[in-house]
C-alpha cells in the first residue's frame, strides 16, 4: 500500500541516499521498522529527465543485502532459466506489463520510457535491486524473479534497525 511521502519521510530518504531525494511520488514500501524502503518515482522528473525506474529502493540495509545477493551468481542463473522456462518467461512478461501499468497510472505519457521498465524486464535479468523493489511494492505473486530474490535475502531490518542520525544521537 503506497502512501504520499511526509516531510519526515523525505528527511529519512535524504539520510538513506546521502542526497536530496528527487521527485518522490509515493512511499511504495516501508521497512518493518516503519521507515521508507522503496519509493515510487514519476516517469519524468521535474527537470524533464525521463526516468523509467518507477520503484526505487532507498533503504541502505536493503540495498546492501541485495548487492551481496547479486554477487552470488543468482542473476545469471535466473537469466538461464528465463531462456528455457516458458512459464517463468510468461510470468516475467506479465510483471513487466504490471510495472508499466502501475507507472502509467500517474497519467504521464512519457514516450521515451514507453515499453521500458526496470531490472531487465521483460527478457533479461540485470538488476535485482529493481526486481526486489518491484516485488516489495506490488506484493507477492507479481514478479516471480523479484519474489525469488526477496526470499533469498536475509532479514535486513533485524540486525541493524534503521535509525536516522537524530535517533542514534538520543
Amino acid at each position: 500500500m503506497s502512501s504520499k511521502p511526509t516531510q519526515d519521510d523525505l528527511d529519512v530518504i535524504q539520510v538513506q541516499l546521502g542526497r536530496t531525494p528527487r521527485d518522490v511520488h509515493a512511499i511504495s514500501y516501508r521497512c518493518p521498522c516503519g521507515k521508507p524502503a522503496v519509493v515510487a518515482t514519476p516517469p519524468r522528473l521535474s527537470d524533464g529527465t525521463p526516468f523509467p525506474t518507477f520503484y526505487y529502493a532507498t533503504c541502505p540495509r536493503l540495498t546492501g543485502a541485495i548487492s551481496t545477493l547479486e554477487t552470488t551468481g543468482m542473476m545469471a542463473e535466473m537469466q538461464d532459466r528465463l531462456a528455457t522456462d516458458k512459464d517463468l518467461a510468461d510470468a516475467y512478461q506479465s510483471a513487466h506489463e504490471q510495472y508499466e501499468a502501475a507507472r502509467n497510472e500517474l497519467g504521464m505519457d512519457v514516450q521515451e520510457v514507453k515499453g521500458i521498465t526496470a531490472g531487465g524486464m521483460p527478457d533479461r535479468v540485470k538488476c535485482l535491486h529493481s526486481l526486489v523493489a518491484h516485488s516489495l511494492s506490488a506484493g507477492p505473486g507479481v514478479n516471480p524473479l523479484g519474489d525469488e530474490a526477496l526470499a533469498a535475502l536475509p532479514k535486513w531490518w533485524l540486525s541493524d534497525p534503521c535509525k536516522t542520525d537524530e535517533e542514534e544521537n538520543k
